[in-house]
């Protein structure tokens, strides 16, 4: 299962609306891996399929693992149950069962066939592999990752704005590495002045993610470099119902997408609003990556569900230096967004926390608990 699992990762930034799945195929006799397979992208085999097309013949008596239970239904693909059963497996092991209301139901299909199954292998690995998928199916609401890169006293660019470069190479390429793995990416206005970014993935190979860019009163001109887009790079605008009509068809005809939201009592677009936005148009995985103000508006909403705080090896001292979260006051510690099932990890010189929310955290284990309460042998 742990191979699958690595395997799977391989689709991670290509399967959307899909989730990453790995499958591999062992011979119960010897223990020998007959063949592995993954999703590469929506629309193309499902893992199990491609592990079974790569075995041909080979497959028959053999077990099928894979990440997440076999689906039941037509939709892009055939059932995988169907291939399963043609091809003779005789034991299927999956980590987590799909609470896709639709695409469920695969197990309990084969047992139903006279093929044995198993749920609940290496759950708590797969259900954090497979988070994206958890959290539109399950909350309506895409998988929200906060991404900070801060000195140790907690800034990130200094007053005047400049923030080239506080962690160094490695830790730059990991969050490239992340902006691959996520369907979007969101910055706020203050951001795009300050930086004038991309917003793309350079450092690895990888597509590059939606751009969402937050700007409630539509104050920004459309000639900065997020705002140039092509097949490969897509541009979406969040401003309120009441932003200047005259400034949206500028943006417009550059190609984006101007989408009016609600905004709530302090003028800023609605978050939750937006995310429902990014639910219907498939989007499953929302990279923020700042600034200050737009952290600290998704963490008062309570709407992250993950978090990678880099550390760079600088004290800026700077008392009028950009902080990395401008939130709410607080009365105690008890207010504050606590992390769990935390890795610290080192890129060059740079230093690593990552951490599930409480929100997080909490689907997570829905999904492990509902795999391991109805485990069949």
């Amino acid at each position: 299962m742990k191979i699958a699992i690595r395997v799977a990762s391989l689709g991670l930034g290509y399967t959307s609306p899909n989730p990453a799945v790995g499958a591999v195929l062992v011979d119960p006799k010897t223990g020998e891996v007959v063949a592995k397979g993954y999703h590469k992208a929506y629309g193309l085999p499902h893992a199990e399929v491609e592990a079974i097309e790569k075995a041909k013949e080979k497959a028959r008596g053999c077990y099928l693992y894979v990440t997440l239970e076999p689906c039941c239904h037509h939709g892009m693909t055939p059932p995988c149950t169907e291939a399963i059963l043609k091809a003779g497996i005789k034991r299927v092991v999956c980590a987590i069962k799909d609470p896709n209301p639709i695409a469920c139901g695969g197990l309990s299909f084969l047992q139903s066939h006279g093929i044995e199954v198993k749920s609940g292998v290496c759950v708590e690995e797969a259900a954090y592999l497979t988070r994206f998928h958890l959290s539109r199916v399950i909350r309506k609401r895409p998988w929200v990752m906060m991404k900070v890169a801060a000195t140790l006293d907690g800034r990130i660019a200094t007053s005047t704005g400049d923030s080239k470069w506080i962690t160094d190479e490695p830790a730059r390429k990991f969050a490239h590495k992340l902006r691959a793995i996520a369907d979007a990416i969101l910055v706020g206005k203050n951001t795009v002045l300050k930086d004038d970014p991309e917003l793309t993935v350079r450092m690895v190979k990888g597509k590059n993610p939606i751009r969402l860019i937050l700007d409630s009163h539509l104050s920004l001109t459309p000639y900065y470099k997020v705002f140039e887009v092509d097949e490969t790079k897509q541009t979406v605008i969040f401003c309120g119902e009441n932003a200047p009509k005259d400034k949206e068809k500028l943006f417009v005809e550059r190609g984006v997408e101007v989408v009016r939201l609600p905004c709530g009592e302090n003028g800023e677009v609605d978050l939750k609003a937006l995310l429902s936005y990014c639910q219907g148009r498939g989007i499953t995985s929302v990279l923020v990556e700042g600034g200050g103000k737009v952290h600290g508006s998704f963490l008062k909403e309570g709407l992250y569900d993950e978090v990678f705080f880099m550390y760079g090896p600088m004290i800026m001292g700077d008392p009028l230096g950009v902080s990395a979260v401008n939130a709410k006051p607080l009365t105690n510690l008890n207010e504050a967004t606590r992390l769990f099932q935390i890795k610290i990890k080192r890129f060059g010189n740079s230093i690593l926390i990552h951490g599930l929310t409480q929100s997080g955290l909490d689907l997570i284990q829905r999904a492990v608990k509902n795999s391991i309460d109805n485990l069949s042998s």
